[in-house]
């Protein structure tokens, strides 16, 4: 069981998705009783047993499926041998809870500097898992980045070296507007949950002129948050870390990013009033 728990803790840190299937409830003769697991990688990969044979096959099946639709499922399998579809002959039934184990949405930050460490730590401090990238390896120790996984990439080679889904929010903090575009570029079509970019209004406006010269449509430049953050005059790293974090909350909880007092002024209908 140790072993079981220790293999899922450690998948779901490396930002893998897995199936937990778990024996609910039986009838009759089963091979396993109530509680016995199998963990199922999308890799087809297994780890404990609900029973072998045809009912683990079908559950191996079933949780592979469960996994590319990201959704838990309950499934009843019979082991009566004259009924329709039954998996042996046991002669009992099984319920299988099959379980989809997804790990934090990831932020992946582009770049090792000063912002990037407090970033990292505000970040897992609201729940992401978190991967900073960068081409520096003496940056990515464990002492800056105590709470993040860390690989060294070379920012060209960026989208090779990486994988990109819905679930991923890229944050980029290079040391160079030459990075930065270089990095904006390859993720540009990446079908990601967030992406922003550090910098200030006229690097922004200058990069951006770059992309459209080099024919990116306007469709995806509107995608890019940037400069990235929540106004709140953040100055020092640390503030910008929040400032940024914020921005990512506002973003996936689709909220205003208003002040509270004045959300709640709004909703009883006290606008433009002394709280």
């Amino acid at each position: 069981m140790d072993e079981l728990f220790s293999a899922i803790a450690q998948a779901l840190h490396a930002g893998e998705a897995l199936a937990l299937a778990t024996v609910v409830h039986v009838e009759g003769s089963t091979p396993r009783s109530v509680g016995a697991q199998m963990a199922v990688w999308a890799s087809g990969r297994t780890l404990g047993t609900v029973g072998g044979g045809t009912l683990e096959a079908r559950t191996i099946r079933d949780s592979l499926a469960a996994l590319a639709e990201g959704v838990s499922t309950l499934q009843a399998y019979s082991l009566h041998s004259e009924e329709p579809g039954a998996l042996g002959v046991c002669g009992g039934r099984a319920q299988v809870f099959i379980h989809v184990l997804q790990p934090p949405e990831t932020v992946l930050i582009a770049g090792a500097g000063h912002v990037a460490q407090p970033l990292a730590q505000a970040a897992t401090a609201a729940g992401f898992g978190v991967l900073v990238v960068d081409d520096r390896p003496e940056l990515l120790t464990p002492e800056r980045f105590p709470t993040a996984r860390t690989q060294v990439v070379c920012f060209a080679e960026l989208r090779a070296a990486l994988h990109f889904d819905q679930r991923t929010h890229a944050i980029i903090v290079t040391r160079s507007h030459a990075h930065d575009q270089e990095v904006l570029q390859q993720l540009l079509g990446e079908p990601l949950a967030y992406l922003g970019v550090m910098g200030s209004r006229a690097k922004v406006r200058h990069m951006f002129q770059r992309l459209r010269e080099a024919g990116y449509p306007e469709e995806q430049l509107a995608r890019v948050h940037a400069p990235i953050g929540l106004d709140i005059g953040a100055e020092t790293p640390a503030e910008i870390a929040v400032s940024i974090v914020a921005e990512l909350l506002q973003h996936r909880r689709g909220a205003s990013g208003l002040p509270l007092s004045q959300v709640a002024r709004t909703a009883r209908g006290e606008e433009g009033t002394a709280p």
